[in-house]
């Protein structure tokens, strides 16, 4: 029996600058603006999605930070931006510098290869 085809998950990285707004928080003002604001509007709006975020403020002046946000689908991925554009932490408490959106070894599903990956010890 062929295996059943399902969509890759996406990966969205979302690079942000922060705001003078969010930067004049607290450390818990900014931990309970995201459990309150962000956390909540994400789970009205849509399941299946998980995310990482990494500092980048150390290293560039542009961007101050990337979230990695992943999704087992398109239109997961889609119903989180709405959910987050609905919260402060679009443009207001944080700057969207870009948004690059893939799905992971797209290559090699597209030309039938094994994905190339390097794990060293």
């Amino acid at each position: 029996m062929p295996a059943e085809h399902t969509e890759p998950p996406v990966t969205a990285f979302i690079l942000v600058k922060t705001t003078p707004e969010w930067l004049a928080l607290t450390v818990q003002e900014r931990a309970h603006a995201f459990t309150t604001q962000v956390l909540p509007a994400i789970e009205a709006k849509t399941t299946g999605v998980r995310s990482r975020f990494y500092d980048t403020e150390f290293y560039s002046a542009r961007v101050t930070d990337v979230w990695v946000w992943e999704a087992r689908d398109h239109h997961a991925y889609q119903l989180l931006i709405d959910a987050l554009r609905e919260t402060p932490f679009w443009d207001r408490y944080f700057e969207i510098i870009d948004l690059l959106v893939g799905t992971e070894n797209g290559y090699a599903r597209t030309y039938g290869l094994d994905p190339v990956a390097t794990i060293t010890t």
